[in-house]
């Protein structure tokens, strides 16, 4: 069980609400392909693909294992992939909408204490995109950090200008300044990093989070250049990876975010934009809209400057997104639901046209 703490397993939290059978082991999502994924047992890292019984029993996405998740396997000794048998439950999710049109959840990791929000001070910067981050990680659970990369790009007074701008809009969030280039900050950085704890690492492709990386891991990984025009970067990190530090913390890499789409994130919103949560219980009306009634208490706070129009304006707007997400979903798993009935009266007919055809 130490091989399995060291990789973040808790026993207090794992043991006793799930049952384990003889045989069967527990081990940690390491990275998942397509159709297989890579997992650690605590002493090696073995293929492993999921079991029949699984995939007959998965209704939707949150049924499959993401980077992160704790299994539990069957070892087969010469065997090139073990099978997955179960999921066990999850501390924390972390989630966003898929890219596109598509209606749906895409699972980003799991289990994870801390996420480090990695933003450039460059183009990157913007502190409405900050907002969206926080909604996705609060809404988990997860205890965010935000890391502020390239600061040998701008002067210190323009750093405080930056610092002041997110306190301005947030005032809970830990901010660490630092430079890949220099290694102002780096040592902050891992002085953050526990023992047998997981963070992850979340932000827009270009922002530095795999030089981070090579500062953490003694340069284990490619870098690429980021275009000056735009101050985007080509994807360096392509798939989710979970990486063990020498510190004894363990990292959850993630590819570059250029959209970041919420839903079923109400708690998040709630917990992100708290002052607005909280002056809303002022409302005259309970089912206030926050846009025109008279004896809102938030818009009275905005036209006060209690709370920034800005900050007032992405809250609208995130809310709105949220809805707009909820609905469709709801929607979409009303058919998805609809087909499988379909699907599944039309296999039992063909079974049974079968087993007449047999007894004649």
């Amino acid at each position: 069980m130490e091989s399995l703490t060291k990789l973040g397993f808790d026993p207090d939290f794992f043991i006793g609400k799930e049952d384990i059978d003889e045989g069967f082991y527990p081990a940690r999502i390491v990275t998942v392909n397509k159709n297989s994924y890579q997992i650690h047992n605590g002493n090696e890292v073995l293929r492993a693909e999921l079991s029949g019984k699984m995939l007959f029993e998965a209704e939707d996405e949150f049924d499959y294992p993401a980077v992160g998740d704790w299994i539990i396997y069957q070892s087969f000794e010469g065997s090139d992939f073990q099978p997955i048998f179960k999921l066990l439950e999850r501390k924390t999710l972390l989630k966003r909408k898929t890219a596109g049109k598509k209606i749906s959840h895409q699972l980003i990791a799991s289990n994870i204490d801390t996420a480090f929000i990695v933003m450039a001070l460059d183009n990157n910067f913007k502190v409405n995109r900050l907002e969206r981050y926080l909604v996705l990680t609060s809404g988990a659970g997860i205890t965010p950090v935000l890391l502020l990369t390239k600061s040998d790009l701008i002067s210190q007074e323009e750093l405080a200008e930056k610092i002041c701008e997110i306190e301005g809009r947030d005032k809970n969030i830990e901010v660490i300044p630092l430079s890949n280039i220099s290694g102002a900050g780096v040592e902050q950085v891992k002085e953050k990093i526990k023992s047998g704890e997981t963070y992850c690492l979340l932000g827009s492709s270009g922002v530095g989070k795999t030089s981070l990386l090579n500062n953490l891991t003694e340069g284990k990984f490619a870098v690429k250049e980021v275009r000056e025009a735009d101050s985007r970067g080509r994807h360096t990190t392509t798939r989710r990876e979970l990486i063990m530090l020498e510190s004894g913390g363990i990292i959850i890499d993630t590819p570059g975010m250029r959209e970041l789409g919420n839903f079923g994130s109400d708690e998040g919103i709630e917990l992100t934009f708290d002052e607005i949560t909280n002056i809303s219980e002022n409302c005259k009306f309970r089912d206030c809209t926050h846009t025109n009634e008279v004896g809102c208490a938030v818009l009275e706070a905005v036209e006060s400057d209690e709370i920034s129009r800005a900050r007032y304006e992405n809250f609208m707007k995130l809310r709105r997104e949220a809805a707009h997400y909820d609905t469709s979903y709801v929607e979409k798993r009303k058919k998805d639901k609809a087909t499988g009935k379909m699907y599944k009266s039309i296999m039992n007919v063909k079974l049974n046209l079968k087993g007449e055809r047999k007894k004649k």
